[in-house]
């Protein structure tokens, strides 16, 4: 196969999701992203960079001790493989990391976000900058969310979906189940009439918490609310009944860090 290939139509979502998995690898795209992949341990098939991007990604790769093909094209050329205008002058196609179990990876974390149903790579990637950022050990992804290894969700990400461990459940909604075995509080962040308030569940003191959120315009399922130990809202004003789910998280990480 022509190593351009993994380039091929990367506009095309529906196209990508499912081919990137079938090939084992996802997308990094800018010098800062792709140094934060090779920075995490992650293996790189090949690099496609515009000449002016070449000598940095060369540079990078001998930072990592990491030796891969590096396809130099002009951005024309770029633009005609991928499919857009290549801003950031380098892409890199990565193989994909084994996934830890659940198990392992709950196993030394104290604070946990649960995702079911979030389809929006947007969402998705400014939800793993948040617990980046503001303090969360892990990210379990219920089978129905987005991957957070499609370009958009790295991008958005600033390259933390490199930093925080992560998985995808087998089980759903069971994982939450295996969660409360391991001894977390399971919070289910959603509207209803019995929720506890954010503030007061922060004050009950919960030593080891899971926060499970869920899609943007239906919120999370029956299943997944019905498995958690208590339902939690941010309170709100202005008539205003709830956040995007990726502010919704930042809010609940901070409240909870």
């Amino acid at each position: 196969m022509d190593l351009l290939d993994d380039y091929r139509d990367l506009t095309d979502v529906a196209l990508r999701r499912r081919l990137e998995p079938e090939r084992g690898l996802y997308m990094a795209e800018g010098a800062k992203v792709i140094e934060r992949a090779l920075a995490a341990g992650h293996r790189p098939r090949s690099i496609l960079v515009s000449p002016r991007w070449e000598d940095s990604a060369r540079a990078a790769l001998a930072s990592a001790g990491v030796d891969a093909p590096v396809l130099v094209r002009t951005e024309e050329e770029l633009e005609r493989v991928t499919g857009f205008q290549v801003h950031r002058g380098a892409l890199a196609a990565m193989e994909r990391p084994q996934l830890p179990s659940l198990a392992d990876l709950a196993r030394d974390a104290r604070r946990v976000v649960v995702l079911e149903g979030i389809v929006d790579h947007t969402n998705v990637g400014a939800i793993f900058r948040s617990a980046a950022g503001i303090g969360a050990d892990a990210i379990v992804c219920a089978p129905t969310c987005a991957d957070p290894l499609y370009r958009r969700s790295v991008k958005v990400s600033m390259g933390t979906v490199f930093q925080v461990p992560w998985t995808r459940a087998e089980q759903w909604p069971g994982a939450l189940t295996e969660l409360k075995e391991a001894g977390f509080t399971v919070a289910a962040l959603a509207l209803a009439d019995d929720a506890v308030s954010l503030d007061d569940f922060a004050a009950a003191g919960h030593e080891r918490i899971a926060v499970v959120m869920g899609a943007e315009g239906d919120g999370l399922t029956r299943a997944a609310q019905h498995a958690a130990d208590a339902v939690v809202t941010i309170p709100m004003r202005g008539d205003v009944d709830s956040l995007n789910v990726a502010a919704a998280s930042a809010v609940a990480l901070w409240a909870l860090r």
